[in-house]
């Protein structure tokens, strides 16, 4: 008996079917194919018209549809501009290598190199189990401990890094609820139909945990430079088009902007958010709300569980306690190189700019210097017992080199670039110019406008592929529109990050969809308010508190106004420059 889609031999299989097989199973290959093809007419025209712009804007479709529809890795679409570019005559190769290792890519591996020192010594074991224990064991409590951990950690490690953290400790404390029985933590039968052989679905009690985990290390992520891709791609693509902005994109003044968002609003209205979805806030009566009184009055139970956990790491070993040291003094370095309020000890040791990724490059050389312990100055008291092999490092090469994501440097470089070419081409201008239409409406409402649109494209592409496109237009249309830059960047980057409805929009929601076995129904519904949430708090902050921390966003400043009068008579070709 042949099987229902494989034909037997000597069957003869309809034309209709051989297309849709062969557009099935190749379909990347296809599109690899075909969509730089159809496309080819606006190369064309741009070529025969002579403008740079539609020439340029070949590229940005192309690599906005590739980047969209993944047909070919999202790593390798980053690379295109390292071959169209040079002989578009835009940049030369050099210039263009330039930006995939950039000082922002190399600040952003740095903060990644440091959290997988975290990871390597299970340093957020203790951390999560030691908070978790103080904030308390009930149910909610718990909830509330999981995202003050997860939102703590992504401020200073990537919010992938952080939810890829948390993901085992959730499970482990579901399955010690679920074998004391301490409340449901999987759907029966006749709530969630499964096949033989399914695993079971997570009730909507244990889904809060990996959905609060997620929820808390987005939004954590959005408080730091280094906490997500999205807000290097911001610094990246602001310092490159505006090489003579006054407003510096410093790590204390981010922090400063985006850091009440993060505490105040956002993470207590994704908290109430998932009690009021998850957890029977203000519905006791209900199965949940029973569930969750039992699951109260047991907490004891849990309580013994973690702090089993915790004792069975022990005291904290040397290893540990040099990567907090290391992690503080990477911090510090970030925070006082150059602060604004006082002199930074960058400008006081050097006369050259001393960038970010020096500091963090600093910490990142002493992870692999220092070693686990210091058992080898042994042999220079000459006390035994004497230690019979070499000592480790802090990290190790291969675990880093396993782990590490290498093709977020193509990533984020070829966003960069990209910008850069959209700068020199006048792509960005062509596309402003187009929608220089709405400059007849209120600022404040164009700034809601735009960030309602990021929002919906971020809900269906990774936010990383939907700043690297989005900022550069956003960049120049701020010139047409006349209001500061900042304004109209700063808060897309953000809310590219905010939104929770699928599992490609950021990279947490895939990850606890994957480790949870979650349905993209229950992200979605779960996400739903917790994304206008995300929107509702961004815009609030960025025409309050925003403009308290930047005051210059509240008019057109006067480097924007000779860049603008610089760049009227045609499009610019200044030098790219050196990221700091």
């Amino acid at each position: 008996m042949a099987e229902p889609n494989k034909p037997e031999p000597d069957e003869k299989i309809p034309v209709k079917r051989c297309m849709k097989n062969c557009c099935l199973y190749h379909w990347r290959g296809k599109v690899t194919v075909f969509v730089p093809l159809i496309l080819l007419p606006i190369l064309v025209h741009g070529c025969l018209t002579q403008s740079p712009e539609i020439i340029c804007l070949y590229l940005l479709v192309n690599m906005a549809i590739f980047w969209i529809t993944e047909a070919i890795p999202l790593y390798l679409t980053s690379l295109m501009p390292i071959m169209y570019l040079p002989f578009a005559n835009y940049l030369s190769s050099d210039d263009v290598t330039k930006h995939y290792f950039s000082g922002t890519v190399v600040m952003f591996y740095g903060g990644l190199v440091v959290a997988l020192a975290i990871e390597y010594c299970n340093l957020h074991q203790r951390i999560a189990l030691r908070t978790i224990i103080i904030v308390g064991c009930s149910p909610r409590r718990l909830l509330a401990g999981m995202m003050i951990v997860s939102s703590f950690m992504s401020l200073w490690i990537s919010n992938s890094a952080g939810t890829a953290m948390m993901c085992p400790i959730v499970k482990a404390v579901l399955n010690e609820m679920d074998s004391e029985k301490i409340f449901d933590v999987y759907m029966t039968q006749e709530e969630e139909h499964m096949e033989e052989g399914e695993p079971p679905h997570l009730s909507k009690v244990a889904m809060s945990f990996y959905f609060g985990v997620a929820y808390s290390a987005t939004v954590g992520g959005c408080g730091t430079l280094i906490g997500t891709g999205t807000n290097l791609v911001f610094k990246g693509i602001y310092e490159t088009t505006f090489p003579s902005s006054k407003e510096e994109v410093s790590f204390p003044l981010f922090m400063a902007y985006s850091i009440p968002l993060v505490v105040i609003a956002l993470m207590i209205t994704m908290y109430l958010s998932l009690l009021l979805t998850h957890m029977a806030l203000f519905r006791s009566g209900s199965k949940s709300g029973q569930a969750l009184k039992q699951a109260t009055r047991n907490k004891d139970q849990v309580e013994i569980v973690l702090r089993g956990r915790l004792e069975a790491l022990g005291p904290m070993s040397c290893h540990e306690i040099q990567v907090v040291i290391i992690f503080t003094l990477m911090i510090v370095l970030l925070f006082t190189r150059k602060p604004g309020v006082f002199t930074g000890w960058s400008s006081l040791l050097s006369a050259m700019p001393v960038g970010t990724s020096s500091t963090v490059c600093i910490c990142v050389i002493l992870l692999f210097a220092l070693p686990t312990q210091y058992t080898f100055f042994k042999y220079c008291c000459g006390k035994a017992p004497f230690p019979g092999q070499t000592i480790d490092s802090l990290l190790s090469w291969d675990f880093l080199h396993r782990t590490l994501p290498w093709g977020l440097c193509f990533l984020l470089g070829g966003g960069f670039a990209l910008a850069e070419a959209c700068k020199v081409s006048g792509v960005t201008k062509y596309i402003a110019k187009a929608m220089s239409g709405i400059q007849v409406l209120p600022s404040r409402l164009v700034l809601l406008l735009i960030l309602m649109f990021t929002l919906f494209c971020s809900a269906f592409t990774s936010n990383v592929v939907v700043a690297n496109i989005v900022l550069p237009i956003y960049c120049e249309l701020a010139f047409h529109l006349e209001e500061h830059p900042l304004l109209l960047t700063l808060p897309p980057t953000l809310i590219t990050s905010l939104v929770f409805l699928l599992p490609v929009s950021t990279p947490p929601n895939a990850i606890i969809c994957g480790y949870g076995n979650i349905k993209t129904k229950y992200l979605i519904k779960a996400g739903l308010l917790p994304t206008f949430w995300g929107l509702f708090w961004v815009y609030l902050n960025s025409v309050t508190w925003g403009m308290v921390v930047f005051p210059e966003m509240s008019s057109f400043p006067d480097w924007a106004k000779e860049y603008k009068n610089k760049t009227k008579a045609g499009i610019l070709l200044d030098n790219i420059p050196v990221f700091n």
